[in-house]
């Protein structure tokens, strides 16, 4: 199994990147800060890797988390990046990572950010009949043939995804009765056709759905063929690959999936598409549980029975742990008195942060060992949509440290 941020521990403390939580709070010089713990996305990389077929490419999904350090560290590990913003893309060319292996996604793509697309050379994915007419007149501008995929939107769904990107109406890509139609503006000089898109949902822990959403995927893509206005090099088969987040929820299983891609690759892929590039877009899954954010017990609040423990972060640094980002019904990540791992959880007491509102919970009527002013409380799963996907100007406090160890 693939190491976590919480597997690696030193004289009862958390210790990510092999450093005592204490220590490495004096080395941050504040609480609160998100620590992403190379050997453990080292870790997960090495068991995709092993469950994939050969043949396959793995891909990094910036938006999980963009920190400039943490995409120089993956840089060495995956073999490009896809990106959906314009400061995305700027990270990502800092990189090692050659402009031909990223990838550029999203809607309302902006004429500026489609121009610096173009001029680095990455791969538009292009979203909508009016994007095609943008792409088109940015590279007229430029000189530069733009390199663009289509992204489709598929005509099924994927079941158990926490997000779904495909299926139904969308903002995403083109629907896929009319990428046929599509396909027929895209003969000229000044697009450079490479292949297809299609992501059909994210967060998604049932190996099952996914194998499935891969086949149809498969299929899908294969009946495009014969419309494409170029040989097809490229197909971004999207990933969707869930995290637990609660004690209810069961690992995703690795190797079922790879099975499945293996079966996919020999006998419908290969023979078809015998020299294309084929990627598999993750990123939750590859840094979500890489990632602890770490914030220091400032007050414990007694109210009418019930302990508070009141911290100096919570829900602008860290929402989705708060449960106001994706949750039906709110359920606590997991967390832990990071400076106490050894004692026995004796309380029940509730977690909340440093904001004047309700909704800043970080944890609900959770055991933990007695935690006094001044210790470390450990919030898991931060290493994707953390703090990039938290409000952090509400209500005006100090932005938190994040490191790489």
């Amino acid at each position: 199994m693939a190491a976590t941020a919480w597997d690696r521990q030193l004289d009862g403390e958390l210790a990510p990147g092999g450093i005592a939580v204490r220590r490495l709070a004096a080395r941050v010089g504040s609480t609160p800060f998100f620590a992403y713990d190379r050997q453990a996305v080292d870790s997960r990389i090495a068991a995709v890797r092993a469950a994939l077929p050969d043949d396959i490419e793995l891909n990094y999904a910036v938006k999980a988390n963009p920190m400039p350090a943490l995409l120089q560290h993956l840089s060495g590990r995956v073999d490009g990046f896809d990106v959906a913003s314009g400061l995305e893309l700027r990270h990502a060319l800092d990189t090692p990572v050659p402009a031909s292996r990223v990838s550029f996604a999203g809607p309302a793509k902006r004429i500026e950010e489609l121009s610096q697309a173009i001029a680095a050379g990455v791969t538009i994915e292009l979203e909508s009949e009016q994007e095609v007419a943008r792409v088109r007149a940015a590279s007229a501008e430029l000189g530069i043939a733009a390199r663009v995929a289509v992204r489709v939107n598929p005509d099924f769904s994927v079941h158990g995804s926490g997000m779904r990107l495909g299926g139904g109406p969308q903002q995403f890509g083109v629907d896929s009765e009319r990428v046929p139609q599509l396909l027929a503006t895209l003969r000229d000089p000044l697009l450079d056709f490479q292949g297809f898109h299609v992501f059909a949902g994210s967060q998604n822990l049932r190996a099952e759905s996914i194998c499935q959403a891969q086949s149809l995927t498969v299929e899908l893509i294969l009946g495009l063929l014969d419309a494409a206005p170029a040989p097809v090099c490229y197909l971004n088969l999207g990933g969707g690959f869930g995290i637990p987040y609660s004690n209810r929820d069961r690992p995703l299983d690795l190797e079922l999936v790879g099975q499945n891609l293996h079966t996919l690759m020999a006998e419908l892929i290969r023979p078809r598409l015998p020299g294309a590039r084929v990627v598999l877009e993750l990123g939750r899954y590859l840094v979500g549980e890489a990632g602890v954010y770490i914030t220091r017990v400032v007050d414990r609040k007694q109210s009418r029975g019930k302990t508070f423990l009141v911290v100096d972060g919570g829900m602008h640094h860290q929402l989705a742990a708060s449960g106001n980002l994706g949750q039906v019904i709110r359920r606590n990540y997991p967390i832990a008195v990071a400076n106490r791992l050894d004692e026995p959880a004796v309380e029940t007491v509730t977690v909340v942060g440093s904001l004047c509102t309700p909704l800043d919970l970080l944890g609900s009527d959770v055991e933990l060992p007695h935690a006094r002013i001044g210790d470390l409380i450990a919030v898991f799963q931060a290493g994707a949509y953390g703090l990039t996907a938290s409000p952090t100007a509400f209500l005006s406090h100090p932005a938190p440290a994040e490191i790489l160890v």
